[in-house]
């Protein structure tokens, strides 16, 4: 689901009289009241959205990285071609596909499914191939562009040690972005919504978990991805607490997390250490910051659930095939819009939060489980399977197609119901036999 959120007056179509108050001084309480007033735009849930993402490799020699110049060939000739999501170009040369608002799931499916195969068809003409996994197998992380923003990032990230470089050129992801719901409480209500994203969200990164190598070894995580992700810390990648109102508790998350960068026109821009939005605010030092500092702020943060006027759902791994990136998007889509569905999937996880330690996410216990163990956890893999077949019996109540239905009944019979995920698979292939894979195949007997 694509939004204009990087503060970017030309991205935000503005007019003159917008651009100036975008570029206006705002204070502490003014970035409060914004950031509340554009998190969770309520209503009846509506549209659906997806973010794919994929390495480019050749499929002759998926090992090797492909050359800066052959891939810089690739991406401008994707760019000539029309398509219906916006597509956009990762630090380390990773493709992303992120679909418009669609009405229905039919809908959402159709539109990214034809935009995939037109962007295979010019990517096989330069004798490359998407890749569906969640972390690179093979290579080390390599950054293909070279940006102030990115440059900026790495700077920034470096900080908490490599973990960031790795999630900023080596990953990919299926992002979900669904409605923020009701402004009333119940299953479609924002608040409950808000919550169930946090404690199912464990359950998908066990069910999906697609990135257990690194540098062609095993690195005893099913999702190597997620494992970074809690590497660079609950400033940058953590949610905050969800047992209390949801916007004052994203409010104060971002007024107290740490700036990444302030930007100038010209030059390398500034990587502030230990600077948060809301000292910025008060210090107005190096400069005031201003409303498009607030959005690009946003952007920065990177929390396992994203507010951004809908919820954007970022824990789930690249998924393997050409359509495996449908069956997450069919289970999320069912246990959030279908009100049935979403109570089934609210039953599943509630059990599992004793297990946070009323720790935010994705830094608690169970989410490690979900990242280290996928499926082999009994108590996700219970979950999982209470939350698919839920989720499968809700998507012909919303319009499912049969191929989509099959798809997911087929992802619960060959994964969920056996305990597996697809790094299962990564692993079998790479010969995993250590102490991690008896550890595994212990928990699950």
């Amino acid at each position: 689901m694509s939004d204009a959120s990087s503060g970017d007056c030309t991205e935000h179509h503005c007019t003159k009289h917008d651009c100036t108050r975008h570029r206006a001084a705002v204070t502490e309480a003014e970035v409060d009241a914004l950031i509340r007033g554009i998190c969770f735009k309520t209503g009846p849930p509506r549209t659906l959205g997806v973010e794919v993402e994929w390495l480019v490799r050749d499929p002759e020699r998926p090992w090797l990285p492909v050359p800066p110049e052959r891939l810089e060939a690739a991406h401008a000739a994707v760019r000539t071609v029309p398509l219906d999501s916006p597509l956009t170009v990762e630090p380390g040369g990773q493709l992303e596909l992120s679909s418009l608002p669609a009405a229905s799931l039919t809908e959402c499916v159709t539109s990214v499914s034809a935009d995939l195969t037109a962007v295979r068809k010019v990517l096989a003409g330069h004798g490359l191939a998407l890749l569906g996994v969640g972390h690179d197998p093979w290579q080390e992380p390599r950054r293909f562009l070279h940006e102030p923003r990115y440059d900026a990032m790495e700077a920034c990230l470096d900080r908490t040690g490599r973990a960031g470089r790795h999630m900023m050129c080596a990953s990919a992801s299926v992002q979900v972005c669904v409605d923020a719901g009701y402004e009333e409480p119940g299953p479609l209500g924002y608040e409950r919504r808000w919550w169930l994203a946090h404690q199912l969200g464990a359950v998908l990164v066990a069910a999906f978990a697609n990135s257990p190598l690194a540098s062609r070894r095993p690195t005893g995580w099913c999702s190597t991805r997620q494992l970074h992700w809690m590497e660079i810390g609950p400033g940058r990648a953590g949610a905050p607490p969800t047992d209390g109102e949801p916007r004052a508790d994203w409010a104060r998350h971002v007024l107290d997390s740490p700036v990444m960068c302030v930007r100038r026109e010209e030059g390398p821009w500034d990587v502030p250490e230990g600077l948060t939005f809301r000292e910025w605010t008060r210090s107005r030092a190096p400069r005031p910051p201003t409303r498009a500092d607030l959005d690009y702020h946003l952007t920065t943060l990177f929390p396992p659930v994203r507010p951004r006027g809908h919820l954007e759902l970022r824990m789930i791994d690249a998924q393997p095939g050409d359509d495996g990136w449908i069956v997450p998007l069919a289970v999320t889509a069912a246990l959030f819009d279908d009100p049935e569905a979403a109570e089934a999937a609210h039953r599943a996880v509630k059990p599992l939060t004793e297990r946070t330690l009323d720790r935010p996410a994705p830094h608690n216990p169970l989410w490690s489980d979900a990242a280290r163990l996928g499926l082999a956890d009994p108590g996700l893999r219970e979950a999982a399977t209470a939350c698919i077949t839920a989720a499968l019996a809700a998507l012909p109540r919303l319009g499912a197609t049969p191929e989509v239905s099959d798809a997911v009944a087929g992802y619960l019979d060959r994964y969920v119901l056996r305990g597996r995920c697809p790094a299962d698979d990564l692993l079998a292939g790479a010969g995993d036999t250590g102490p991690r894979a008896h550890a595994r195949k212990d928990i699950r007997s």
